[in-house]
């Protein structure tokens, strides 16, 4: 996980192409300081390993009979603001969690001709990569051989990732992330307030202002907004002695992607004979069980494939080889259940799994309870593999600062749902917790002692996406009791369409505060494009109860993994099992019941200011 920012200056940037996928808004704008070094400082905690930066200048050429551009570089140093319009200025940051590579790597990487790159992401497949490169040195080689055909290589990535990238031949600044925003990079766009144009991957403390005062009803335009998925470019030239830009959406240039993110099913209403195998035959009824457990088959294969890209152990340059490589963030349901038995055939038996738990109700928190279960269903499916049950207790009372923290990091997003997310998340990521220490009989772990543990991993699996596209929110099952399954299959698109704005930058900036890297197995490209090709009757059977017909194919998924009896539990979002939703409502609401009536889930706290 890495954290990049730019802040460009002195520039009139034209943003209508742009500003057609924000949001449009006649409210006042807010009033905020940002500095470069609140940028470098927050940024450095998504990468703890090295924080460097570069600064270029523009600076039209005069006495021409056309005005040109000419590009200053300056080396590393305090920044400076040049209030002027004869001088543009791009100021790139990059900080560094490095995952990959023999040698040390400290961003932004500048090549011989002049490119700039600063990169958060990590390259799956697509572009060749050996076990000891890294992926950023590789793909700014790529990159400088590509010339003008930037769009072309990023869209061979597979893989998470957002950019920042300075082609010095075309005087272009390329910037964007993957088609479903796996990586965080939010954008504030010029005003009166402050014309500058930033761009950084997640919010300074000091952009934290007012949200919607709910006595009021007063808001304000938000300084920052999350960068749609896409690839951008903004070229600069000269006018009137004036440096301008125009920012520019260029198409994706691998048609898997355009398929994915249209996000269209073949196979959404079943036929009659398609639903139900009471009035079949034996042999008939055979065939529909088998076919439904291929699929789960298939599924199974490309999530465990998807996992063992997600923990292949690179050669580095630095770490303790015997430490705790890959955590897992546990609730011991479904989803990390699934992601825990597939991370154990995919991780070398020498090494440890930490199971991250956090609950706001000690040993009572259903998520407690469920994931003190799971362990017990995973030692017996592996039970040579060291297990650690991270227990993250939180008292929500006592947490002053790091709600304040999650607040800055959850920024754009602004409501209690979002906070408490945000909250669970960065405790889990954190990893700061209790063990249960082996007294020569694990198989009462109540008995050991409970010790104080830090976990260290710095790859987090998470199971995001696994609901978006498998019907397990309650909402859709609303919507196929309203609608049927064309209702069904519409509003899960909509979820994994805007998955990337409702989730996945906030999850990216929470749990990358603390240096570690979050990777989502179930929104890797192949298990996407698996998923979408099966029919929805065989991904959901919404007429069967909870716990049984939601995301029915990654119960069965979970049986083929021996882990029987999570494929029985019902969907419990984080907020929820955690119990951090029912002590957020008693805290701000006065009890649960106060908190429902307010619809708690989309009101907005009103943020401290800074």
């Amino acid at each position: 996980m890495c954290g990049i920012a730019i802040v460009v200056c002195g520039v009139r940037i034209e943003l209508s192409t742009l500003s057609s996928s924000l949001s449009e808004t006649e409210t006042p704008f807010e009033r905020l300081q940002v500095s470069v070094e609140d940028v470098k400082a927050v940024l450095s905690q998504r990468g703890p390993d090295s924080v460097g930066e570069k600064t270029i200048h523009l600076r039209p050429n005069c006495g021409q009979e056309s005005a040109t551009l000419s590009v200053v570089e300056t080396s590393e140093g305090t920044y400076k603001l040049e209030e002027t319009t004869s001088l543009g200025e791009l100021h790139f940051i990059g900080s560094t969690l490095q995952l990959r590579g023999t040698s040390p790597i400290r961003q932004p990487l500048v090549d011989s001709s002049g490119n700039i790159l600063a990169y958060n992401g990590e390259v799956f497949g697509g572009i060749e990569l050996n076990s000891y490169d890294n992926d950023t040195e590789v793909l700014l080689k790529s990159l400088e051989k590509a010339k003008s055909l930037v769009p072309d290589v990023l869209s061979m990535i597979k893989g998470p990732w957002a950019i920042i990238y300075w082609q010095e031949s075309s005087r272009t600044l390329w910037f964007g992330k993957d088609p479903f925003g796996r990586r965080s990079l939010l954008v504030h766009s010029p005003t009166v307030e402050d014309p500058r144009f930033l761009l950084s991957s997640v919010s300074p403390a000091s952009s934290v202002s007012q949200g919607l005062d709910t006595e009021n009803g007063n808001s304000l335009h938000r300084y920052w907004e999350e960068l749609p998925c896409g690839v951008y470019s903004i070229s600069f030239g000269v006018s009137e002695l004036c440096i301008h830009g125009e920012v520019t959406k260029h198409e994706w240039r691998n048609t898997i992607w355009k398929e994915l993110i249209e996000w269209e099913r073949k196979l959404v209403v079943p036929r009659p004979e398609d639903l139900s195998t009471s009035s079949l035959s034996g042999v008939q009824e055979d065939k529909s069980v088998s076919t439904s457990l291929g699929f789960a088959q298939t599924v199974l294969v490309v999530l465990k494939e998807s996992v063992r890209r997600r923990t292949s152990l690179h050669s580095i340059y630095q770490g303790d080889k015997e430490a705790v490589p890959v955590a897992v963030l546990f609730s011991g349901g479904l989803d990390s259940m699934i992601l825990a038995a597939l991370l154990h055939q995919c991780l070398d038996p020498k090494y440890e799994v930490d199971l991250l738990n956090v609950s706001f109700d000690g040993p009572n928190a259903p998520d407690r309870i469920s994931a003190k279960a799971g362990i017990k269903e995973l030692k017996k499916i592996a039970p040579f593999r060291r297990w650690k049950l991270v227990e993250i207790d939180a008292d929500l009372s006592k947490l002053g600062f790091e709600t304040k923290r999650v607040m800055s990091l959850i920024n754009p997003a602004d409501t209690y749902m979002d906070l408490n997310i945000g909250t669970a998340l960065w405790l889990a990521a954190r990893g700061d917790g209790w063990i249960h220490e082996d007294n020569g009989n694990p198989s009462v772990e109540e008995n050991n002692q409970r010790v104080k543990y830090k976990s260290d991993a710095r790859i987090l699996l998470v199971g995001a996406g696994a609901d978006e596209q498998c019907a397990g929110y309650g909402r859709h099952r609303t919507k196929y009791r309203n609608g049927s399954w064309v209702a069904l299959d519409q509003e899960m698109k909509l979820d994994m369409q805007r998955i990337w704005k409702r989730n996945l930058g906030r999850d990216d900036r929470c749990i990358a505060d603390n240096g570690k890297e979050g990777r989502f197995p179930f929104l890797d490209e192949d298990v996407i494009k698996t998923l979408l090709d099966i029919p929805l009757w065989e991904i959901a059977d919404l007429e069967q109860p909870s716990g049984t017909g939601d995301k029915k194919i990654l119960r069965q998924v979970a049986s083929l993994l021996g882990v029987h009896e999570v494929a029985k539990m019902p969907k419990r979002a984080i907020q929820f099992g955690s119990r951090i939703a029912r002590e957020s409502n008693r805290k701000n609401f006065g009890s649960n019941r106060a908190a429902n009536q307010a619809s708690a889930g989309s009101v907005r706290f009103l943020a401290p200011s800074h």
